[in-house]
Order: structure tokens, then sequence, then C-alpha cells
């Protein structure tokens, strides 16, 4: 009797303390605020929108199977969430496509034959070689905002065939994310400061069908955030228009155009700002259409001091068939006719205007440098003339140098070298002495005589 009394106690003891370690599993993220957005056994608070791709639960997870011959399927909250934290677990079958988190997001109804079409910003999950885990992509509206040539240290984070731990932090107008605890991406955004979530299963080519992402651990605190903090080195993109995100005050950035005023700019041709061809309004530093010819209406504009080692960043507007470009290490030295010299990240309309077939094998089209080094052909990096797209160049202490579009690199190379000097040599800077080599010098906005505009110009420096 003893016996059977103390068996039935062991095994009771047992069932109470699996069931207090199942609990602590699935709810100990509610005691300190965290609430489950996945029950473990139903879909209960979720909805199937967009593509036919089906979601059903599997063990701990829910599924989504890839699906031939529909377009991208999400599962999206019946919720919608302003300020959050969100954690999950992602494990994504394959590395011939992806999968993404959307974060307030929202749905056009009438796409997709009545299904719905989700759009809005998207935590990406990337396994190819591309490796953009944790990138930030604006689904079905803007495209990348926050690609990993931003970060190349965290495409490391992602495992491939394994589960993922994900975290994003949507705070006021800022998201971050990390992997596998490796800070990602940073974007500071003007839009959708409310939204629903979302687990994407993207369309495919027929020989994925049957392919499965799972996600679990989905869980999502709202009040109290506490941020994990970023590395300061990091690189934000801020879509807010010449403004500076305390994180970047901190870090040392500096505007080079208020918003408001000339402050801090001045004509190649003298001490003051240009009094015609020129146009500060609306937040905007405008050349304005002449004759197409260069600097020929208020001439090239620079900044009043010089730069050696920076990190520069500017958003400009092409209108249609123009020219223009952003110069650095200018000294006006030279005492050129026209346009002042120096290294040239190219600014282009480059279906329109001619200069895009001059050159050599596409050097001056855009985000080239120019006449030297034809810039990355991928179009993904491209925004529609009339439309805001985001240059940076970066200028190393060791000299070396990268271009950026929309936060892709479309070119490095190393002011300097023998493979610089060789290409100088056949360009129409061969007769310049130690062209680009200046220890430091002015940056310029370049006057071409088309209508282009320019705004959030900033640069960090070291301390």
């Amino acid at each position: 009797m003893k016996r059977n009394t103390l068996f039935k106690s062991v095994v009771m003891a047992a069932i109470v303390s699996n069931a207090v370690l199942s609990y602590a599993q699935t709810d100990k993220s509610n005691e300190k605020g965290w609430t489950n957005l996945f029950d473990g056994k139903t879909l209960n608070g979720w909805k199937s929108v967009g593509g036919k791709a089906p979601y059903s639960i599997e063990g701990d997870a829910i599924v989504g199977r890839m699906t031939k011959g529909t377009p991208n399927s999400f599962l999206i909250t019946e919720k919608e969430y302003g300020d959050f934290i969100l954690e999950l677990d992602v494990k994504l079958e394959g590395n011939e496509t992806n999968s993404g988190i959307q974060t307030r997001s929202h749905l056009d109804p009438k796409a997709n034959d009545g299904r719905g079409r989700v759009y809005g910003r998207q935590v990406e999950i990337d396994p190819s070689s591309r490796a953009w885990t944790g990138g930030i992509y604006d689904e079905a509206r803007r495209g990348w905002i926050y690609p990993l040539d931003l970060n190349e240290n965290a495409k490391k984070a992602y495992k491939a065939e394994e589960f993922n731990h994900i975290r994003i932090e949507a705070v006021g107008d800022e998201l971050r994310t990390w992997i596998n605890d490796i800070p990602v991406a940073y974007v500071v955004d003007t839009i959708d400061r409310t939204g629903f979530i979302g687990l994407q299963v993207h369309g495919i080519p027929p020989q994925l069908d049957g392919k499965k992402v799972y996600f679990k651990n989905i869980k999502i605190k709202t009040t109290d955030l506490k941020s994990k903090g970023f590395p300061k080195d990091l690189y934000i993109v801020n879509l807010k228009p010449n403004d500076l995100a305390d994180a970047e005050k901190k870090k040392g950035v500096k505007l080079l155009f208020d918003g408001k005023t000339n402050k801090g700019w001045r004509s190649i041709h003298g001490d003051k700002f240009p009094e015609r061809g020129w146009e500060v309004k609306d937040g905007q530093m405008t050349v304005l259409k002449s004759d197409g010819g260069e600097s020929t209406n208020g001439g090239d504009i620079v900044t009043k001091d010089k730069y050696a080692v920076f990190d520069l960043s500017f958003e400009f507007k092409l209108s249609p068939g123009a020219n223009s470009g952003v110069k650095y290490f200018v000294t006006l030295k030279e005492k050129s006719k026209g346009s002042a010299i120096g290294l040239e990240y190219q600014v282009l309309d480059d279906a329109l205007h001619p200069d895009a077939k001059l050159g050599r094998d596409g050097n001056r089209t855009l985000a080239s440098l120019y006449d030297l080094i034809t810039s990355n052909r991928d179009e993904r990096a491209r925004r529609p003339i009339g439309e805001w797209n985001r240059g940076r160049v970066v200028v190393t202490a060791d000299n070396k140098v990268e271009h950026y579009l929309n936060g892709i690199k479309m070119l490095s190379y190393e002011r300097g070298s023998k493979a610089f000097k060789d290409l100088v040599q056949i360009s129409k800077y061969k007769d310049w002495e130690n062209f680009g080599e200046a220890k430091e010098g002015f940056i310029l906005l370049q006057d071409h005589g088309d209508r282009v505009s320019f705004r959030s110009i900033k640069i960090n420096t070291p301390n």
C-alpha cells in the first residue's frame, strides 16, 4: 500500500513538474509583460491574406507551406500594434527563396482577386548567398530600405536550416532588428505608426513546392519597452528629411544642410552662395534648370569646410534627363573652366541623358565614379526618376572608398593605388597631376544646367 502510494506520489510530482515546466516554457514571458501571439494550438487571432499558401500547426510551430502558382502569402494578426518589441524563432527550408516578418503593415483588400495585398516594412529572412536576413524591405511599396550591404558583419548571423531568434523593436519612428542577438538594421521612418504583424510565405518557382517555413515562440511586448542598445558605429538609415536621430547625434553625425538656409555652402567662384541658379525651398537645395551646360548658371557650390576621412550621406531627386554630381576631395586649385575638378559620384538619368552612353563601359552612369569606375548594375538599387534616391560615399583612413545607392554597394576602390592611377591615365583626368589623391578637400554639388534637388546631406567624421 505504501509502495503504491509512493509510486502515485512520484507520478503525480512528475506530472505537476512537467506541467510547470511546460507553463514556464509557454507563458513565462507573460510574467515579464510579454503576450504570446500564438497559443500553441490554434490560429486564433490570425488570418490568411494575399496568396493561397496554407498555414497550419505542427508541434509547437506555425508552418507555412510554399505553394507553386500563388503570389506572396501572409498570416497576419487581426489586431494592430503601435510601439512594440516582438520576438520569435524562424526556420526556413532550403536557400532558394526567402520569407519575412511584416511590421506595422497594411492590406489593400481589392488586390489578388479580393484576397488582398500586404504592404509595409518587412524584416527579411534570407538564407541565400546574398545573406540579407534582418534587413528592412518595404513590401509592395518602396523596396529595399536597409540592405545588409550597410552591415556586412551581420550577414553571418543567420543559421541555415535552423531556428533563428529574431528581435524587432518598433518604437516611435524607429525600427531596429537583431538576428540571434546580433544587431542588424536601424531605420528611422516617418510613416506607419500602427499596423498588423504578418508572417510571410514567399511566391516560389515550381521546384520549391512543398517547402516549409516555421514560426514559433512568437511573443510581443507593448509597454515598458527597453531597447537592447545598438553599437555606436552601426549605420542608420534615417528617412526623415534633414533630420538627425538621437543615435546619430551621439555618434557625431552632422547635417551639412539644415533644410532652411544655405549656411555652410559657398560658390566655387567666391566666398558667398550664388545669387542665382540655386534655390533653398521646402527643405530642399535645388540647382535650377538652365541650358544643360556645365556650371554655366549659378555654378557649383562647395562646403566651407574640407574633409579627409568621412561617411557622407545625401538624398537627391532628378528631373527627367537631368545630370549632376556630388564631388569630393575638391581642392579648387585647378582653376578649371566649368565645373570644379574632383572625384565624382555621378548623379544622372541614365535612360535619357546622353552622358550615360559616353565614357567606357558605362562609367558615367548613376552612382559610378565618373569616367573611372562603373557602378553596380543592380536595378534594385535604382528608384524612378522624380523619386528620392539615397547616395552615400565612405572614405576610410587607408584611402578605401565605397559608393552606395539606396543602401546597396555600387563600387569600391582605393585612392592612390596602382589600379586607381591606371584608370586615371585612360580617363579625362589624365592631365591633372595626382588627380583624386589630395589629403583633404571640399564636398561639391554640381550645377550641370538641369534641375536636381538635394536634401538630408549629412556627414560623419572620426572624433
